[in-house]
């Protein structure tokens, strides 16, 4: 029988982890988790400050569609006064995920299924005569015939526009999370980026260092928009909108679409027509020609996500505190240099009057977002995959090419069998494929075929989930 491994301690990998332990199969399911000591939080869910806070209603978040016990119902019991509605803390969802892995994997020990949970990388994948070969960084190996790869987030990537010197000072922080261990005050921050995990680190930075200077600059200077502080109705015509918004013919009719429900429609409020697109975002996206895509990224990407990816209003009202006090500034600009051994120089043009100007900071960061880019990532994993031809990078850099069911393609464009993917390397496809509420659907989706189709078993004997 085809034994199953999942790779890697990520929430997407937990997520297909516990869906396949609850399928009644002889196959044994492997998780490499890497050396993470807090299996299935990612990074998403491993900070431990109680001021990241979810930008999902508690309602809205869970980790296996058939969960044996709601987000809802465990925030209730560990934190008390939450509320269906409310946006709660990060590392909560995290210990969530953590109990409802315990419970599956006991579960699955009641009924005498195969697993392991092997605390290794996935460093290399190779074929073989029974099917991958996967390279572990102990020294051991793993033989399985198909791969799902679910890796989360890959190794940030610096700014081309910063310097060796600037990099190699320490004063230039390519992991956002990683800010507040510093043991050094900085007098001035700058925080490169206005989106979710700006956010997220400039409110960090403020409670570690009351007395920081904070500024933030990103292409457009526009921080996220806010969610409201209950849930609104949907929009009456949702329906006959997401009809029309699949007629389209690209990224810029389904703009002006949007904008005509907007002006027609004044007295709703239009969070509720993005929040109702939800489902038919992927169809968008894959009906756009590659040309439109690349066009939809460079004008209105920035925008979308904006108001696609809200944040909570507790958030942004501290962003908005700091900014009433004088102790943030937000500037949209163009980074056009980072230089220095610390402080470092950092040169601008500003996007009203086109100025330069070169700001100095004891630190800067870089809060730029998830990075998909797999052709330039430091990545052995998926570099061993690009360069042996068994996947090709997404020629826009979000992820790597795959069918919409995640099946990878290869070199030749052919699907590569036994190779899947789930989450944040099918952006390319997808486009939205990295939030909780997605990836859940995705993992059961994925669990239920692999676990009732045996098509690329016969090619390749064994399944492995890189996660």
């Amino acid at each position: 029988m085809p034994d199953i491994a999942i790779i890697g301690g990520g929430a997407a990998g937990a997520a297909l982890f516990g869906a396949l332990l609850s399928r009644d199969t002889s196959d044994a399911v492997h998780w490499v988790t890497g050396s993470t000591p807090r299996i299935g939080r990612g990074v998403a869910y491993g900070t431990s400050h109680d001021h990241h806070l979810l930008n999902v209603r508690a309602a809205g978040m869970g980790l296996y569609r058939d969960a044996d016990e709601s987000f809802v119902e465990y925030s209730a019991r560990s934190h008390a006064g939450s509320r269906p509605t409310d946006f709660l803390p990060r590392q909560l969802f995290g210990e969530y995920i953590e109990s409802q892995l315990d419970r599956r994997i006991r579960n699955a020990e009641q009924h005498g299924r195969r697993f392991a949970i092997v605390p290794a990388t996935a460093s290399g994948i190779q074929p073989s005569a029974n099917g991958y070969e996967i390279v572990l960084d102990n020294g051991g190996t793993l033989t399985a015939g198909r791969v799902v790869l679910a890796l989360g987030a890959l190794p940030p990537r610096p700014l081309r526009t910063v310097s060796k010197r600037a990099l190699g000072s320490g004063a230039y922080v390519l992991d956002p999370w990683s800010l507040t261990a510093r043991p050094n005050r900085p007098r001035r921050l700058i925080v490169i980026g206005t989106g979710l995990t700006a956010i997220d680190t400039v409110i960090s930075a403020s409670i570690r260092w009351p007395d920081v200077e904070l500024v933030a600059v990103s292409r457009h200077g526009l921080p996220p928009f806010v969610h409201p502080a209950l849930p609104i109705d949907p929009f009456p015509q949702q329906a006959e909108l997401n009809a029309m918004l699949l007629a389209c013919d690209g990224p810029a009719p389904v703009l002006a679409e949007i904008r005509r429900s907007f002006h027609e429609h004044p007295h709703v409020d239009w969070r509720s027509v993005i929040d109702g697109m939800r489902p038919i975002n992927a169809k968008l996206w894959q009906a756009f020609t590659p040309r439109q895509r690349k066009q939809f990224l460079r004008h209105a990407r920035w925008l979308w996500e904006s108001a696609r990816h809200r944040v909570p209003p507790q958030s942004a009202e501290i962003i908005q505190q700091l900014r009433d006090e004088g102790r943030l500034q937000i500037h949209a600009a163009r980074v056009l240099d980072v230089d220095g051994e610390g402080p470092l120089d950092v040169t601008v043009r500003s996007r009203d009057n086109q100025l330069v100007t070169t700001l100095q900071s004891d630190v800067v960061v870089q809060a730029t977002g998830l990075d998909t880019a797999a052709a330039f990532a430091e990545h052995s994993l998926v570099s061993g995959l690009l360069r042996d031809g068994l996947a090709s990078a997404d020629p826009l850099q979000l992820g790597v090419l795959a069918e919409p069911d995640g099946r990878l393609i290869n070199a030749a464009g052919e699907i590569q069998p036994g190779l899947h993917a789930i989450g944040s390397l099918l952006r390319g496809n997808l486009w939205e494929c990295t939030a909780m509420p997605e990836i859940r659907v995705a993992a059961d989706a994925l669990a239920t075929r692999l676990n009732t189709s045996r098509a690329d078993c016969d090619e390749l004997p064994e399944l492995l989930v890189v996660g």
